[in-house]
Parts: structure tokens; C-alpha cells; sequence
């Protein structure tokens, strides 16, 4: 499945040495590369992969425990918010 992707205007995009995907930047060709052409990437592709791909999971997991804390937050504003009032 092959989806649309957008490059600003004014930029070259990077694109994919194997299906000429075009790709913002270097990052996110990285991790196409690991998921869609596995199997082609040597050694140095492979480590580069690895690292964008913990990299961007941790960025991730990052932003779920944002997420909570705000959900919480929330939770426990309401919470006083309804015990004032009633």
C-alpha cells in the first residue's frame, strides 16, 4: 500500500533508492527503507534503521505518558470541579 507523501514546496525531496518514493527527509526514508525493503538494506542501513526506529519509539512512548499525565489531569480537575459545585 503506497501512500501519499508531501514535500514543502521549494525543497528536493530524498527519495527511496529502490521504489523512488519521495520522502521529506533523510529520517523518514531511513525508516521506509526498514520497513518496506528489509531484506535489500546492508549492514550500515540496517544500524541506521535501528537507531531512527528506537529513536522514534521513544519519542512515542514519550508523548503516551504526556498523554496520561493530561488524562489525569483532566480526571482530577473535573473531580474537584464537581466537588465544589455539588
Amino acid at each position: 500500500m503506497c501512500r501519499e507523501t508531501a514535500v514543502p514546496d521549494g525543497e528536493s525531496p530524498v527519495t527511496c533508492p529502490y521504489c523512488e518514493r519521495p520522502f521529506p527527509d533523510e529520517r523518514l526514508r531511513t525508516l521506509h527503507l526498514g520497513f518496506d525493503h528489509h531484506d535489500r538494506l546492508d549492514d550500515g542501513e540496517r544500524e541506521a534503521f535501528e537507531a531512527a526506529y528506537l529513536e522514534e519509539s521513544a519519542e512515542i512512548r514519550r508523548v503516551r505518558w504526556q498523554l496520561v499525565a493530561v488524562l489525569i489531569a483532566i480526571y482530577f480537575g473535573l473531580l474537584f470541579v464537581y466537588a465544589f459545585v455539588a
